[in-house]
């Protein structure tokens, strides 16, 4: 016996709410100037928002007004704004910035990675967590009768030997008034039919009333494992929201990921892993490795199939026309990806 556990949060989880200001200013700057370069972090606790980070631009952005449509999203409030983004390195921007090209924006390793298990080629544990919080946001977001007040996380866990799931961790943020009886068969209604499962574990703390950025600080990029692959698989050590794709961190594993797909398919594989390495003001990667199922040498048809320039993979995925806000609200590629290429 092998078990494996994996997990999935909510877009109403403090560091899910960063992201998505995070990004939803990124959103804005591209919308307005498409040459913006963005590295915004933000950092939420209680009612207060604190912007960082770095964004040359010449887009006028509200900052507080986008804030604040993000907390209101959520049932949050932003009562303080507190901003301290400053313009990007002048050193650094001449770096990602040529006369002939788009240079890398950091130096980085990205992997990206692809199963047949699923139909979303996440691997199965974690497509059931994506889908155990799908299935709670949409409760929360849609029913006018929910319990539920939308922070939430799942653990699910698999044998890796049989491929049956063992257990299941559910805690969810509830109203007030509610025992953790009644909390418990509610979630399991909502999300029993997801996976077969014979152990349910559901609030195991007990009752749980005050979420989100209330209970806990959010901050930009920490759940990097759930943005991915839900550690299935080797992530690089780069987060994804806040950053415009000339930052390889992000539009690399995005690429990464849908050359792991393609792969899939071409070569009837069960399961690709992609690596690929920058280095800062470089538009080539300066390494490239393809490990599969099969044993499989790749390495010459991805490199002459495709562009893996910043330039190139942003015309490839369309990722400046991106709604970074959206696709922030939980794994980037659950849901967020279509097979024509182009990121919803």
């Amino acid at each position: 016996m092998r078990l494996f556990s994996t997990e999935a949060v909510s877009k109403y989880h403090p560091d899910k709410y960063a992201d998505q200001i995070s990004d939803a200013i990124l959103t804005e700057c591209l919308k307005q100037d498409r040459q913006s370069h963005c590295g915004i972090e933000t950092m939420v606790k209680g009612n207060t928002v604190v912007l960082g980070g770095e964004i040359t631009s010449k887009a006028d952005i509200n900052y507080d007004q986008i804030v604040r449509r993000v907390a209101k999203k959520l049932g949050y409030r932003a009562d303080k704004i507190i901003n301290l983004i400053s313009e990007q390195s002048p050193e650094i921007n001449r770096a990602v910035l040529s006369d002939e090209d788009i240079g890398a924006g950091d130096q980085g390793i990205m992997f990206g990675y692809a199963t047949r298990e699923t139909a979303s080629r996440l691997p199965y544990a974690f497509d059931v967590a994506n889908r155990i919080i799908a299935a709670l946001e949409d409760d929360a977001d849609n029913n006018p009768d929910t319990i539920l007040k939308g922070d939430a996380k799942t653990q699910v866990t698999i044998d890796l030997d049989t491929g049956e799931i063992v257990t299941v961790v559910v805690s969810v943020c509830h109203k007030e008034g509610c025992d953790l009886d009644e909390v418990q068969h509610y979630v399991l209604a909502l999300v029993g039919d997801e996976c077969v499962c014979d152990d349910w574990i559901i609030n195991p703390a007990g009752t749980w009333t005050v979420g989100g950025a209330e209970a806990d600080c959010g901050l930009t990029g920490r759940k990097i494992v759930c943005d991915q692959y839900g550690g299935f698989c080797r992530v690089g050590g780069g987060a994804f929201s806040g950053k415009d794709p000339s930052k390889v961190d992000r539009s690399a594993s995005y690429m990464a990921h849908k050359i792991a797909c393609d792969l899939l398919e071409k070569f009837d594989l069960e399961w690709c892993e992609i690596q690929i390495g920058y280095a800062i003001g470089m538009s080539q990667p300066v390494s490239l490795s393809i490990r599969n199922d099969a044993d499989m040498e790749l390495f010459d048809y991805v490199a002459n199939t495709y562009d893996l320039t910043p330039a190139g993979i942003i015309r490839e995925l369309d990722l400046l026309h991106a709604d970074y806000e959206t696709i922030a609200e939980g794994c980037h590629f659950y849901n967020k990806y279509n097979r024509t290429g182009r990121w919803k």
